[in-house]
């Protein structure tokens, strides 16, 4: 197993669990009573419409947003706990954002981009760091084709690809991805999806949040509809796609469109 992905927590107790979790904006609920569950090596999806509270959620989780409700991230033991208060929390406890403006600092190099994910590991020696970016550009050749180059030259599709290397440079636990396919061509998104099932099936948790429902469903191993901040629907991803609601409210006029962008 790679390097990368050393840190994942063995057997079925979960390695995120969120239960009850409420976010406001002021007297705004944006989020109300979700519970959710990821386990280790899957991939659990977030789906509904815009306005859902889907970000609001991923921010909360991640300690942008302040939160009331519970949520606790297994240690290497196994054993599940609060992690620390705020963004820092979660990174020492090993979790990755990639948020849906991908954040990335466009003066800067690729590589520098890169290595800049590794601030979780920034004590280790420097032949760590020089191993995981070879393992990031293993899984992207194309960002070490473009290793020099400043990341606002980039492509969009390049620019997700620097962004999700750049999450995996933190060697994560647990990977969190906001929209992913957000503005990319088809053939890209295509591209994206098939990296995101090669993590999960080299061990990496994921928690994606994603408007493209159809590609979502038939990556994930489970799945929740969101709407109006709460949890409206959740079930194994496969049965969700076969779900007459689902496929009216999500699937139905776009589904020959988003079947293609989901293989």
């Amino acid at each position: 197993m790679n390097a990368i992905l050393e840190t994942m927590v063995p057997g079925a107790q979960p390695l995120l669990s969120v239960e009850d979790l409420h976010v406001s904006y002021g007297k705004i609920d944006a989020v109300r009573g979700v519970s959710l569950r990821v386990g280790p090596g899957e991939i659990v999806t977030v789906i509904g419409p815009n306005g859902a509270g889907k970000t609001t959620l991923m921010s909360a989780i991640m300690g942008v947003l302040p939160a009331r409700g519970s949520i606790r991230i297994a240690h290497a033991s196994g054993e599940l706990a609060a992690p620390g208060e705020g963004i820092g929390g979660r990174v020492r406890e090993g979790v990755a954002l990639v948020p849906e403006i991908r954040a990335l600092f466009g003066s800067m190099s690729v590589e520098d981009n890169l290595r800049l994910g590794a601030f979780r590991w920034r004590r280790a020696a420097r032949t760590q760091h020089d191993a995981a970016l070879e393992e990031v550009f293993g899984i992207f050749p194309r960002l070490k084709e473009r290793r020099r180059q400043e990341a606002a030259t980039l492509s969009g599709g390049e620019r997700q690809m620097l962004a999700l290397g750049r999450a995996l440079m933190g060697r994560p636990r647990l990977l969190m991805l906001d929209e992913p396919s957000l503005g990319l061509a088809p053939l890209i998104v295509r591209d994206i999806f098939r990296t995101i099932a090669g993590l999960r099936d080299q061990g990496v948790s994921i928690l994606l949040v994603e408007q493209n429902a159809r590609a979502a469903l038939k990556v994930a191993d489970h799945a929740y509809v969101l709407e109006l901040g709460q949890v409206a629907m959740q079930g194994p991803a496969s049965e969700l796609a076969d779900d007459p609601r689902v496929i009216d409210a999500y699937l139905g006029l776009q589904g020959r469109h988003q079947a293609m962008l989901s293989t």
